[in-house]
C-alpha cells in the first residue's frame, strides 16, 4: 500500500531470539529453509482452524521426527529435543514466520508431558515412542453436554468390573476425535460422588467396541470437533494416570500444561501477517487501519515479552493464575486480530473462516469467565 507504514519489528529479536544462542538459531533457520517446501508453507498459510491439513501435519511431523525435533519440550531420554523454553519459543516463532504447518498435537503438547511427569514406567515405554512415531493421535475427552466449563459436574461413568472399567456416557466438542487413535478422559468412578471427588483419569483406545464418533460442523464449514458416545466400553483399570479417585488432581495438572501452549505468539503473528496481506490487497491508503494494525502488533509484542519472562523463570506457567492470565490475553487478542482481519478483507473466504474459527478460542481450555474467576480468587476477591 503506497504511503503505509510497515508493521513494527517484533520483540522477538529482544526476547526469544536473544535468549537462544546464535548457533542454535542458525541451525533452526537452516533446517526450516531447507525442509519447508512451498506446498507445506501453503498448507500452513491456509490454516484457519486448530491445525493444518492432515497430510501436511503428517509430512511435517516426519521431517521433524527425523531430526529429533518433533517433541521440543520432552527430555532427551524420552525421545524429545530437550530444549530450553527460550529455544522452544525461538523455534515456534521461526516456524510461524515461515508458515510451517500447524501441528497442535495433543500427544506431544499435553498428554505426552503428563505421562512423562505422572505416568508409570510401563506407560512411558508404551505411549511415548508411539506418539513420536505418529502411531498414536490423541484427543481430549473432558467436556460433556451438561459439563463444559463447569467440568466438575460431569456425569460420564466408569464402573469397576474386575480389572476393567465399563464406560458409559458421552463427550462433546472433542477436537479431532474423528481420526484419533486414543482419548484421555475424565470419568466418575465412585457411585454417588459429586463435584471433584470420585473421578478417574483414563487413557482409552478409540478402536474399542462401543465407541461412536459424530462430527460437529461449524458455521465456517469445518468439522474439527465431535460428539463421542460410549456404550458399555471396556478399558483396563491399569490404563489410568494417578490414583482411581484422584482424577481431578491429574486433570488440573494436564490443564496447566495445555493452557500454557494452546495460543502462542507464533499463532498470533501468523494472524497478524494474514491481516497484513489483506490490507496490502486493498486499493488506496487507510491510515486508521494501519494504526489499528500497529496497535495490535504492539499487543502481540507485549504478550511475547510475557512469554519471554516465563522462559527465564520470572513467570511460572504451572501456576494456575499465571496460566489463566496468559490464556486470557492470548485468546482474546487472537479474536481481536481475526475480527479486524474480517473488517479489512470482508470478501476474503480465509478471513471469514479464520474469524469464525477463533470464536471458540475463549471457550476451549476454560471460558474467559472461568479464568477471570481463577484470577479473582487468586487476589482474594470474594
Amino acid at each position: 500500500m503506497d504511503g503505509s507504514f510497515p508493521l513494527a519489528e517484533p520483540l522477538l529479536c529482544d526476547h526469544s531470539h536473544g535468549r537462544a544462542d546464535a548457533a542454535f538459531r542458525a541451525e533452526v533457520d537452516a533446517f526450516l529453509d531447507e525442509e519447508l517446501t512451498e506446498e507445506l508453507r501453503m498448507a500452513g498459510r491456509a490454516t484457519t482452524g486448530l491445525k493444518s491439513a492432515h497430510w501436511a501435519c503428517d509430512a511435517w511431523r516426519k521431517r521433524l521426527a527425523e531430526r529429533g525435533w518433533y517433541a521440543p519440550s520432552w527430555p532427551i531420554e524420552y525421545g524429545g529435543a530437550g530444549w530450553s523454553l527460550q529455544q522452544r519459543l525461538y523455534f515456534e516463532n521461526a516456524c510461524a514466520e515461515r508458515d510451517a504447518p500447524i501441528l497442535m498435537n495433543s500427544g506431544v503438547r499435553t498428554i505426552g508431558p503428563l505421562i512423562i511427569a505422572a505416568g508409570t514406567e510401563e506407560q512411558k515405554a508404551h505411549y511415548l515412542p508411539a506418539i513420536l512415531r505418529g502411531e498414536h493421535e490423541w484427543c481430549q475427552g473432558f467436556s460433556e453436554p451438561q459439563a463444559g466449563s463447569d467440568l466438575s459436574s460431569l456425569a460420564f461413568r466408569a464402573t469397576r468390573d474386575g480389572d476393567d472399567f465399563i464406560l458409559n456416557g458421552s463427550k462433546v466438542w472433542t477436537s479431532f476425535a474423528h481420526y484419533a487413535t486414543h482419548m484421555f478422559l475424565l470419568a466418575r468412578c465412585e457411585p454417588g460422588s459429586r463435584g471433584r471427588d470420585g473421578l478417574v483419569f483414563l487413557l482409552v483406545e478409540m478402536h474399542r467396541p462401543g465407541i461412536r464418533v459424530r462430527p460437529i460442523e461449524f458455521i465456517s464449514g469445518e468439522s474439527e470437533t465431535n460428539e463421542v458416545f460410549f456404550d458399555d466400553v471396556r478399558t483396563p483399570v491399569a490404563h489410568r494416570i494417578g490414583k482411581i479417585d484422584e482424577g481431578w488432581k491429574v486433570a488440573k495438572q494436564l490443564m496447566a500444561i495445555a493452557r500454557g501452549n494452546n495460543t502462542t505468539t507464533g499463532l498470533l503473528r501468523r494472524a497478524l501477517r494474514a491481516v497484513r496481506r489483506g490490507l496490502d490487497d486493498l486499493e488506496g491508503h487507510y491510515p486508521a487501519m494501519e494504526a489499528k494494525l500497529g496497535a495490535m502488533t504492539m499487543k502481540v509484542d507485549t504478550f511475547e515479552a510475557m512469554e519471554a519472562r516465563a522462559s527465564h523463570g520470572m513467570l511460572d506457567l504451572t501456576d494456575a493464575p499465571a496460566a489463566s492470565a496468559l490464556k486470557l490475553l492470548a485468546t482474546e487478542l487472537h479474536q481481536e486480530i481475526t475480527e479486524f482481519g474480517l473488517v479489512a478483507a470482508p470478501d476474503s473466504e480465509f478471513a471469514k473462516a479464520k474469524y469464525f474459527a477463533t470464536r471458540a478460542a475463549t471457550i476451549y481450555s476454560g471460558t474467559s469467565e472461568v479464568h477471570r474467576n481463577i484470577l479473582a480468587h487468586a487476589i482474594g476477591c470474594p
